[in-house]
């Protein structure tokens, strides 16, 4: 037999013994002692593995959050859910509501003075001295990016006067938005038996927050540079690396102590569509933020009630040249609703039946409420169109007059 036929009947062989499953097949294809690759090692954990029970209709097992929700803003609608009216401690979630009531109670362009009681707080930090004076904005907008503590006890007594005061503030503000399993005794979220929260309320006034004209723009900075910071750069980059790693991603606030674990409170729009996302206790909190805005974006379309600028409705104007005004929507409103779902939209225009010039555009003039299924869920300024300056006969006369009169003398 020649080699040629000798190579070819070897093939044969070796084939036969991979079909057949012989002992040929694994001395040939398997060494004598396998190496695994580091990888393979690695067993990850899962949520029954952490001791969290899963129910069987549970739309995403993989979570390992011990609590969890997704909601659409304006309507509050749960587009996800695991235990999430289970009693939880919030960590520095708490500094949503925070900045909630330093939005409602202060004033953004006062000068905040930094008393003895904010220093050398526990925890994260802005390094804050006695004495130090900043804008309440850059002070909200540094504490919602680097978490300080010491930032919240100053806004605390600038608003209250003491935390305490403060404290009651958040707690009656959370139950005035329907928080009822929530109570604040501090404005930064360090351990305390009697402050704690769920997963649930914790959307809920983040929703509530997103309807606040300055609190979007406040937590969706990712950059920004301030003259009082200690540090030589006077730069800080927000914690919250969603904003730059998740399309759309608009806020909100981390958190972690050892009693809370990991929490995260996500937020992102997208086509007009508000979600928020809420994961506490959470080991791999990111990656089931993530997972959770888009299983909301997948299973939600955007449904418009108006764009800014656009015309919804008019008024009679009087002691003008003009007789009527149009009034625009002053931004947009856009809900996000399940795909499968068609709610009933509907919009009241509430507006005076006439109004007197002079009149400025941009205005505020009325408000148009957003219903879906008969529920509020929005409402929007309307803002007059133009200018309309005063004009009546008697003005017309009288300025004949005065022209007339200095033409004379």
């Amino acid at each position: 037999m020649n080699k040629a036929i000798q190579r070819r009947v070897a093939v044969c062989l070796v084939g036969a013994g991979v079909f057949l499953g012989t002992p040929m097949q694994l001395a040939i294809a398997q060494p004598a002692n396998p190496v695994m690759h580091p990888a393979a090692k690695v067993v990850k954990p899962t949520a029954k593995d952490l001791g969290i029970q899963v129910l069987p209709n549970d739309a995403m097992p993989n979570l390992m959050a011990r609590s969890a929700i997704l909601i659409e803003a304006k309507t509050g609608n749960i587009l996800y859910a695991r235990n999430k009216d289970e009693r939880r401690f919030p960590a520095s979630t708490t500094k949503i509501m925070t900045l909630i009531i330093a939005l409602e109670k202060g004033n953004l362009d006062d000068m905040v003075t930094v008393g003895a009681n904010a220093v050398g707080l526990e925890g994260s930090s802005l390094y804050l001295e006695k004495g130090d004076k900043m804008p309440l904005r850059e002070l909200l907008t540094g504490m919602m990016m680097q978490s300080g503590n010491d930032a919240t006890v100053a806004v605390a007594e600038h608003i209250a006067g003491s935390v305490p005061a403060f404290a009651k503030m958040m707690t009656d503000k959370a139950r005035e938005i329907g928080a009822v399993g929530t109570n604040f005794v501090n404005a930064h979220g360090l351990p305390d038996d009697n402050h704690y929260t769920t997963a649930h309320d914790l959307a809920r006034i983040t929703a509530y927050g997103y309807s606040l004209p300055e609190f979007e723009s406040i937590v969706s900075v990712q950059d920004a540079d301030y003259n009082w910071l200690r540090d030589p750069s006077k730069h800080i980059t927000s914690e919250n690396k969603l904003l730059w790693q998740y399309r759309g991603g608009n806020g909100v606030k981390t958190g972690y102590t050892e009693r809370a674990g990991r929490c995260v409170v996500s937020a992102a729009k997208r086509d007009g569509v508000q979600l928020i996302a809420v994961v506490l206790d959470d080991p791999v909190m990111w990656t089931d933020a993530y997972a959770m805005l888009d299983y909301g974006f997948a299973h939600t379309r955007p449904s418009s009630f108006c764009k800014a600028g656009e015309e919804v409705a008019k008024t009679k104007v009087a002691d003008a040249r003009i007789d009527e005004m149009t009034l625009v929507a002053a931004r947009d409103s856009v809900i996000g609703i399940l795909q499968d779902e068609n709610p009933k939209l509907e919009k009241k225009i509430e507006v005076p039946d006439e109004i007197s010039a002079p009149i400025k555009k941009g205005d505020v003039v009325g408000k148009a409420i957003c219903y879906a299924d008969g529920i509020v869920v929005d409402r929007v300024d309307l803002l007059a169109s133009q200018d309309v300056a005063y004009h009546t006969f008697w003005s017309d006369f009288t300025g004949w007059i005065t022209k007339l009169m200095k033409g004379l003398f």
